[in-house]
């Protein structure tokens, strides 16, 4: 719903832009429009606080440069852009005050020996690779801006169910699953995609299910074994 609300909305900016209704200059409103909608999209999505800033502040980036292109923000780029970069400072000291302060992670009680049982993984503008070893993986949360995650479950176990949480704006998410998982694709690709390239599991075996949810956007989510 929100994806079609969203939708809907650019198309009526274009259709009241080119009835001369607007005076809008979409070649540069565009960009901030689409980071507020993504970022309201990944609020919406998120089941962590660190996904709540990111989502946070793509919108602020967002409205801020809405801002300034309708002339409603004076400011220059030179004071702006070490703005931002101070938020994204204060983002990362909070994101870390919170895991020191928090014994929990999505609502799921972690001792000291099972604290990759939930994943929480942030790649914004880089990569990053991880490996779970967790015989009792429950899933989690992975965001992917304009960078990548490489996520190694080969050697982990599911008790069941797991349901990890995807996000991928401008970037991609690569996971590997063992030979007896189950991959269920529950996603939204808008102008990306999901590919799942996993083998069946045998016959017989236990089924373990990974159900993968969440959005990728102009990005792509591979799974393979």
């Amino acid at each position: 719903m929100i994806i079609g609300l969203f939708v809907i909305g650019i198309g009526m900016l274009f259709l009241l832009d080119n009835l001369g209704w607007l005076d809008l200059d979409l070649r540069v409103h565009i960009v901030p429009t689409v980071l507020i909608g993504v970022g309201i999209l990944k609020v919406l999505q998120t089941r962590t606080q660190s996904g709540v800033i990111v989502g946070g502040a793509l919108i602020v980036v967002g409205a801020l440069i809405m801002l300034k292109s309708l002339g409603f923000l004076h400011i220059d780029w030179r004071t702006l852009w070490p703005l931002l970069l101070i938020g994204a400072g204060v983002a990362v000291v909070i994101k870390s005050t919170m895991q020191r302060a928090s014994p929990q992670q999505d609502g799921l009680s972690l001792d000291k020996d099972s604290s990759d049982n939930v994943i929480n993984i942030t790649a914004i503008m880089g990569a990053h690779k991880n490996r779970v070893l967790s015989q009792d993986f429950r899933g989690g949360e992975i965001t992917a801006i304009m960078g990548g995650s490489d996520l190694d479950l080969r050697q982990a176990s599911i008790n069941g169910d797991a349901v990890l949480n995807l996000f991928a704006f401008c970037g991609g998410i690569t996971i590997k699953v063992p030979v007896d998982w189950i991959v269920l694709l529950e996603g939204t690709p808008i102008m990306g995609g999901f590919e799942e390239k996993t083998m069946p599991p045998a016959a017989g075996s236990v089924p373990k299910r990974l159900i993968l949810r969440g959005y990728v956007i102009m990005g792509g989510v591979e799974v393979r074994n």
